[in-house]
């Protein structure tokens, strides 16, 4: 009973000083654990270890990533590349099909940039194709909200899906390509709620003054700094799969070396630096849009690195044995990591919190779950994803980027968000445990 009354506890005082007393979810994260460990009788010496290991090995293994994958959405997003990608989707797709055009648009753009900046970049653009195709902007802007949150949640290089994969010890490669797999057929259902029940909400649209042309990259190079090293990455996870037995090719080294998410990642780096127009210490300084990168990632790496003790601490404190022990036939799977996730999304607002906080209570139990696996570890860091879509309401900061830029107020958006994000993570949820069904390492 100490075990579960100090993981209780520990969980509420997380939901409590995020959300009641507004305390910086690292320092939450990091006393919980710390409390934790001092309820469950824990040595000093083995706290102060599981606050240096948990930290400094999970920062060693996805520190870089995480920030690399911030500087590519950043320079993304101040170039326009981002919008050129965005203008060519709809182009593609048609103005009549607006709402597949702006849920396919958000898919795609969230992979590299975080979603509230997302919405707030995309918002004009649906407002004036929404108006000039005559279709309910409520709608639309569902279809834009849902898309984002689909990868923001599922798909790498963001930096939730990462952290989470890494604290599971997931494969990037197989998380990538399984995150499409399932975001994409999660957003079906999606697509008919924000055309047939969302598109019901009637708000004005209220166009704003178009500003001049501005300078736009062209669109292969915007594509190349998000597609480069999600191919890379997925391309050593094929040589890597063990009934493909491609490790003896010789373009093994170069592929293990090159789709390392590090490197892949510090290629798609270097590959963003062409967007600009002109590369000047207003791109890279310490002033410039990578200084506005490090500023954005430091909040994600400290939260990241408190995961990490905390889900240290949890694995030092024996946690595991004692549900191996006692509840060996429990059969929750993939429910739990789910459940977990959308209770604290719903309760704290964050996505990325709910993803890293989740991740790290299940990382010492995942053999007891039956969890343990290359693949079941992909599809738990799914399911937390699908759980930390559940749901976005008025404690979330994307709910608030939502209702103000759009017009809509809390009720409305409580109507379309709200449950659209609800239908979102189920259904994710169900693709998951379907697929895991017939499923084996």
């Amino acid at each position: 009973m100490l075990y579960i009354f100090a993981l209780v506890l520990s969980l509420a005082f997380i939901v409590l000083g995020i959300v009641k007393w507004k305390i910086h979810p690292f320092f939450v994260l990091l006393i919980a654990a710390i409390a934790y460990g001092f309820i469950k009788g824990m040595d000093i010496s083995d706290i102060l270890s599981a606050i240096n290991d948990g930290f400094g090995g999970l920062m060693g293994k996805i520190g870089l990533i995480i920030f690399f994958g911030v500087v590519i959405g950043t320079v993304l997003e101040k170039s326009g590349g981002a919008m050129v990608i965005s203008v060519r989707m709809i182009k593609i797709i048609g103005e009549k099909s607006i709402h597949l055009a702006m849920l396919l648009t958000g898919y795609l753009v969230s992979i590299p940039v975080f979603a509230d900046s997302a919405f707030i970049m995309l918002n004009s653009l649906n407002k004036a194709l929404s108006d000039q195709a005559g279709k309910s902007f409520a709608g639309t802007s569902v279809a834009l909200g849902l898309g984002l949150f689909a990868t923001h949640v599922m798909v790498p290089p963001t930096p939730g899906p990462i952290a989470a994969a890494g604290i599971l010890k997931a494969d990037l490669g197989d998380v990538i390509l399984w995150g499409v797999i399932v975001s994409s057929i999660a957003l079906v259902p999606s697509y008919f709620f924000a055309t047939q029940i969302a598109s019901k909400t009637k708000i004005p649209i209220l166009l704003e003054v178009v500003k001049e042309k501005e300078y736009r990259p062209k669109l292969w190079v915007s594509l190349l700094s998000i597609l480069v090293p999600i191919v890379l990455i997925v391309l050593k996870s094929v040589f890597e799969y063990p009934d493909a037995a491609l490790t003896t090719n010789a373009l093994y080294p170069v592929i293990s070396f090159l789709g390392t998410p590090v490197i892949a990642l510090l290629i798609g780096v270097a590959l963003s630096l062409m967007l600009p127009r002109k590369l000047d210490e207003k791109v890279y300084s310490a002033t410039g849009w990578f200084g506005d990168a490090v500023k954005s990632a430091a909040p994600i790496l400290l939260i990241t690195g408190a995961g990490g003790i905390f889900g240290k601490m949890l694995q030092g404190s024996g946690i595991a044995d004692l549900i191996t022990d006692n509840f060996p036939d429990m059969g929750v799977g993939l429910l739990l990591p789910f459940l977990l996730a959308a209770c604290l999304k719903t309760t704290q607002g964050s996505s990325t919190v709910a993803l890293i906080t989740t991740a790290s209570i299940i990382a010492p139990i995942m053999p007891a779950l039956g969890l343990d696996g290359s693949t079941m570890a992909t599809m738990t860091v799914l399911a937390i994803g699908a759980g930390s879509l559940v749901v976005s309401h008025a404690n979330d900061s994307f709910f608030w980027v939502f209702t103000q830029l759009t017009g809509m107020d809390v009720k409305q958006g409580n109507k379309t968000l709200t449950l659209g994000t609800l239908i979102l993570g189920v259904s994710a949820f169900m693709v998951i445990y379907g697929f895991s069904i017939f499923m084996v390492d």
